[in-house]
């Protein structure tokens, strides 16, 4: 299997499962991004609304249902064999096959984080039933070693919206609205996750320099995604016109091609975040809690005004409070 190299990143047209195990050493990878086979019978079933099918490759693998129980066990422990300890996974799946993952994740030391539910407009069209506009993510990770969760990594915790939302918790549910890309006349695969779903799973699971693996490149979403951030890339595909088509792709991107499109958040790190409380901090809270209480202004703001004169974040004040108040 002859490698192609890009951009500081390997690409392999061939098997993952025999690719992975002769080619990625044990523990080294920091996060994998993929999007296996749906082992679904019928080629309509892989057809997106409204899309013109004479720009779709060619060559499309799909894993026959009595095989993939199997098929499943063998590639995610590959997966499990590769990560580095504390490195991530996101499974994109439906849900035809999806307890034939699950039970093969169930048979690894890999542990659930989060189950993501990505919902999109325009599913399958039905008569007899309700339409299907959501796939699932699952998001694991390798025991043993540090996590990365780059909590801030898109909007900061002091983040509000024009109703006083909180923009971090809303981005960090698990429920994530994203719709498909629609690429008029622009050759695809016949399933392509969109860019900005790819990248919010980079942005929080991985830093700048890391290795991202995909063993199911398919329409090359996640190395386009992961190289535009400046992240290396190993992955296969096994499709030959699907492979060829992308590689010449990216040969046209750049390397940190994302970067200047992504947005700043705001960080606003407490003044005394790191300080420990004393018992005199604890009762001039609690004081001063009293104090703006009698004004009848709302808990939130009260909050909010106490961050600004102790120096702290939320969380910190309504523990302190709770420890005060025992």
């Amino acid at each position: 299997m002859k490698p192609v190299k890009l951009h500081n990143s390997t690409f392999y047209n061939g098997d993952c499962i025999s690719g992975a195990s002769q080619y990625i050493p044990d523990n080294s990878v920091d996060l994998i991004i993929t999007d296996p086979p749906y082992g679904i019978s019928g080629d309509r079933l892989h057809r997106h609304y409204n899309r013109n099918e004479e720009f779709v490759t060619g060559g499309y693998c799909e894993i026959p249902q009595e095989e993939y129980a199997d098929f499943s066990r063998r590639w995610i422990r590959q997966a499990e064999r590769i990560l580095r300890p504390g490195g991530s996974i996101y499974i994109v799946s439906g849900y035809t096959n999806l307890p034939d993952i699950l039970c093969a994740l169930r048979g690894t030391s890999l542990h659930e984080v989060n189950h993501i539910i990505w919902k999109f407009r325009f599913g399958v069209f039905t008569r007899k039933k309700f339409i299907s506009s959501h796939y699932h993510i699952l998001f694991y990770a390798k025991p043993g070693g540090k996590r990365t969760f780059n909590l801030e990594s898109r909007f900061g915790l002091a983040e509000k919206d024009d109703d006083n939302r909180s923009l971090n918790n809303a981005d960090r549910e698990d429920v994530w609205i994203i719709n498909r890309e629609y690429k008029p006349g622009r050759v695809k695969n016949k399933n392509e996750l969109p860019l900005p779903l790819v990248s919010k799973m980079i942005q929080y699971s991985s830093n700048e320099g890391d290795r991202v693996a995909d063993l199911f490149l398919g329409g090359f979403s996640t190395a386009m995604a992961a190289i535009g951030l400046n992240r290396k890339v190993i992955g296969f595909e096994i499709a030959q016109p699907v492979f060829a088509a992308k590689i010449a792709e990216l040969e046209r991107i750049r390397p940190g091609y994302l970067l200047p499109e992504l947005r700043t958040p705001f960080i606003q790190n407490p003044a005394r975040s790191r300080t420990r409380w004393t018992e005199a901090d604890r009762t001039a809270l609690a004081m001063e809690f009293q104090r703006l209480s009698e004004d009848r202004l709302p808990k939130s703001e009260i909050v909010r005004r106490l961050q600004e004169t102790f120096g702290r974040g939320r969380f910190a004040i309504e523990k302190a409070l709770k420890k005060k108040n025992r």
